[in-house]
């Protein structure tokens, strides 16, 4: 099905050019601050960079609308009262869920099966987790392949898949905009208006009052010890 999609260059990659892409961009640019919106659209652009290298293969239009849309759930950008954010989930699933909603609006049913469209959220969903992620499908190895060498950069990325000369190319076309700033604030606010949502959130650094405490794995393995519950 990839094979047959329409193509452009851009920045030096090689990316899909389909209604749903367009729409998908489109779909971005409205729930994203301009730092969130250049680093999506650099995240697609790396990303193809380097899965085209080693993962020819993939569903490249399920890479590419993961990668777009994988920052929904980052709460800088969004209106108010924004549908798409929810008060008690992480926001890479809330990003996730507004993915997989887009896919049921815009997306061809007879094209995107359950598989895709999952496969679409999976990469969202997990796009942080690297330990996780980078088992996964080509697809969603991909989407994190481009998201991790924006922040990154080239010098990072394994086997030298990602030259310099490549990065600085789309660099030039979506600048950074002061992007970890950025991710800072993001991060912040998260811990601010949904605490209890941010495992692995680097905001306790920087936001007066905000603990980790009962927000990490150990926490719960510590307070729910089922081996010394006796069976009833």
């Amino acid at each position: 099905m990839s094979d047959a999609l329409p193509l452009r260059i851009l920045a030096g990659a090689t990316i899909p050019d389909t209604p749903l892409v367009a729409a998908a961009i489109d779909y971005a640019r409205k729930y994203s601050n301009n730092p969130t919106y250049n680093n999506v659209l650099r995240s697609l652009l790396l990303g193809f960079i380097i899965a085209d290298k080693v993962l020819p293969d993939r569903d490249r239009e399920v890479h590419a609308v993961a990668a777009i849309l994988h920052d929904l759930g980052f709460p800088i950008g969004h209106p108010p009262d924004s549908p798409l954010l929810s008060k008690d989930k992480r926001f890479e699933v809330d990003g996730a869920n507004a993915a997989r909603e887009f896919l049921k609006r815009e997306a061809d049913s007879a094209a995107w099966d359950k598989h895709r469209v999952q496969l679409v959220w999976d990469a969202i969903a997990l796009h942080t987790i690297g330990s996780v992620v980078f088992e996964k499908e080509p697809e969603c190895q991909a989407c994190s392949f481009g998201i991790w060498a924006d922040f990154q950069g080239p010098d990072r990325v394994a086997g030298g898949l990602l030259t310099w000369d490549e990065y600085n190319a789309v660099v030039k076309e979506y600048p950074r905009l002061g992007l970890m700033k950025d991710l800072k604030e993001q991060m912040c606010t998260l811990c601010v208006t949904k605490p209890d949502t941010t495992y692995d959130n680097t905001g306790d650094r920087y936001v007066k009052d905000y603990s980790r405490k009962g927000k990490l794995t150990q926490d719960l393995l510590e307070t729910c010890n089922l081996d010394d519950i006796q069976p009833k």
